[in-house]
């Protein structure tokens, strides 16, 4: 089912809380946004890596990145996976 969303002045939307609340989007995440076939596509970037903390076992010893940093990787690489699939379909 499709929401209403206004665009201020200031080029800001409000998200309908119904979809905030069904991709559990909370004040500060963010988002990956891009424009297909004159649509917007709009991602929310709130997994975290740490979610799936402990799945893989012990982390080796000697890791310098944070989850933080592992988290903002992973999803940095899927921005630019969806950005080459689009260019891919859309050589333009």
């Amino acid at each position: 089912m499709g929401h209403h969303a206004t665009i201020t002045s200031k080029g800001q939307m409000t998200v309908p809380k119904a979809v905030r609340e069904a991709l559990n989007i909370k004040p500060g995440d963010k988002c990956y946004v891009w424009v297909r076939d004159g649509e917007m596509i709009v991602i929310p970037r709130n997994k975290c890596l740490a979610d799936l903390a402990g799945i893989l076992g012990e982390p080796p010893y000697g890791t310098g990145a944070t989850i933080d940093d592992l988290s903002k990787a992973a999803m940095d690489g899927a921005a630019d996976h969806v950005m080459r699939s689009i260019r891919q379909a859309d050589p333009d």
